[in-house]
């Protein structure tokens, strides 16, 4: 049997497909608890060089955690890497069992980062953030709704959501704020992150949890995580746009409403976005920018612990 042992595994709401190539093996197993454990025993006597999943919205995390807590390392996969990857081999058919295989050719060829699981507090944390995310797109939507001049009736009951949605929003924010004063685990850091000019509790609870990277990276890295690296778009003769893509987009629609006070309260994003809207860059840019240079700053400072000040 050979040496090293990749596992690929297609996720999803009740099950999992493992293909474990050096068995040439197809797995089909509950995604839960028990079923994790029953993979747990297939792997006995192999050499796991990597298990490769998708990112599939919260389906991967409870075998995730526990293969990282067994010692195992994961890598969970945009799926979009995984389609186009599956394009470029000329694989067109789609099942369960195929794209295990694929997944798994993925990690074999491609050899991704395999990084640590976030531990229980940032995870939970995490969810707070999703959950208020969720109740805010929700209110932009009824907010959206009640311009439409629907009738008195519908009006009203569209007011007193957006109000209940205001309610539970508010009582959102006081919990992630609380937890964040409560737990000792984000002190070090959450001082420091007092010391930005522009950045409240949400803010602060977004970086903390959905960046745990910050400081470990160089800045090209660390942009590419959060998705505000642009990408050249040249062909031949052609000069296209640059455009940014791919990263954390939930991180980053936080930091973009965040850079929205931040050019206003915040002197040196003040002076940056200043500066590029005057030399003609349209604001969408410009706001995209001021979070590059907001987190590569912030990178510089957990980096070296310093405060903004001194970054």
């Amino acid at each position: 049997m050979s040496d090293k042992t990749t596992v690929g595994i297609d996720v999803s709401k009740v099950a999992l497909d493992v293909w474990i190539d050096t068995r040439e093996r197809l797995i089909h197993l509950e995604n839960s608890a028990s079923g994790i454990v029953q993979l747990l025993k297939e792997f006995e006597g192999l050499h796991i060089s990597g298990v490769i999943m998708e990112a599939t919205s919260r389906y991967h995390s409870l075998a995730e955690s526990m293969l990282i807590s067994a010692g195992l390392p994961v890598a969970v996969i945009n799926p979009l890497q995984i389609k186009n990857f599956a394009r470029a081999m000329s694989k067109v058919a789609k099942s369960d069992p195929i794209d295990a295989r694929i997944i798994c050719e993925y990690g074999r060829r491609m050899k991704p980062e395999f990084r640590p699981v976030r531990d229980k507090v940032l995870q939970d944390m995490a969810m707070l953030l999703t959950r208020r995310r969720q109740l805010v797109q929700n209110r932009v939507m009824e907010i959206t709704r009640l311009q439409e001049k629907s009738g008195a009736w519908i009006e009203k009951d569209i007011a007193e959501h957006i109000a209940c949605l205001n309610v539970q929003i508010d009582a959102l924010d006081k919990e992630i704020k609380d937890q964040l004063n409560q737990n000792a685990a984000f002190s070090p850091k959450r001082k420091m992150l007092e010391t930005v000019k522009g950045i409240g509790p949400v803010t602060q609870a977004a970086i903390l949890s959905q960046l745990p990277e910050l400081g470990h990276l160089n800045r090209r890295q660390i942009s590419a995580l959060v998705g505000v690296c642009p990408y050249d778009r040249d062909s031949g003769q052609l000069r296209g746009k640059r455009a940014i893509w791919g990263g954390r987009s939930g991180l980053r629609a936080t930091l973009y409403m965040a850079m929205l006070s931040a050019v206003r309260y915040n002197p040196q994003i003040k002076s940056f976005y200043t500066s590029l809207v005057a030399h003609g860059k349209p604001k969408k840019v410009a706001i995209t920018a001021c979070i590059r240079k907001f987190i590569t700053i912030m990178n510089a400072m957990f980096r070296d612990q310093k405060d903004w000040a001194y970054s």
